[in-house]
């Protein structure tokens, strides 16, 4: 996972290879030669992975919520036929903790499904995911925390063994 700062995640696409395919030559000008059927090929799986990578960072934005800094941001190739596509991307998420610990549970949450959103999460989604989880658990380990504090005050609280000593003089008739 990158973190571009303190507060931020970035999910990165399982399509981050910009590396131009072995043997490709990029042309200046759209259309001032014909494409060979090597290139028409490239140039169809740089359509395909950029169907891919936007269908995978929208997910993320769609599932993201409140939890979105920014939308998606995308590394691009260009193809033999001078197009750029797609190959990468990422969406910046803030990953900081709530105010509260039941505000933090509840970003992690968000920023889980974000990070699983795409139907095929790469490495870095993964990563997200399980830091989300960390913090979930941090989360919910401050709010038992919590309980076991108030219950603590309530422990030290001894009421009366009988009832009825505590009840005398409140209305309610003790005697049988």
């Amino acid at each position: 996972m990158s973190i571009s700062a303190p507060s931020a995640a970035n999910y990165g696409s399982a399509y981050s290879n910009t590396a131009s395919p072995a043997g490709s030559t990029s042309r200046g000008q759209p259309g001032t030669a014909a494409l060979s059927e090597e290139e028409e090929k490239q140039v169809e799986k740089l359509k395909a992975r950029d169907s891919e990578v936007r269908a995978h960072e929208q997910a993320h934005m769609a599932a993201a919520g409140g939890v979105s800094v920014s939308g998606p941001s995308y590394s691009y190739q260009q193809g033999p036929d001078g197009k750029r596509y797609a190959v990468g991307g990422n969406v910046s998420i803030d990953v900081s903790p709530g105010r509260t610990p039941e505000e933090t549970l509840r970003k992690a949450q968000a920023i889980q499904r974000a990070a699983l959103a795409p139907a095929e999460p790469s490495g870095q989604d993964q990563a997200v995911a399980a830091q989300a989880r960390q913090m979930a658990l941090q989360a919910m380990a401050e709010q038992a925390a919590a309980r076991q504090a108030g219950n603590n005050i309530e422990k030290t609280y001894q009421p009366q063994d009988s009832t009825a000593p505590a009840l005398q003089g409140r209305g309610i008739d003790t005697q049988a």
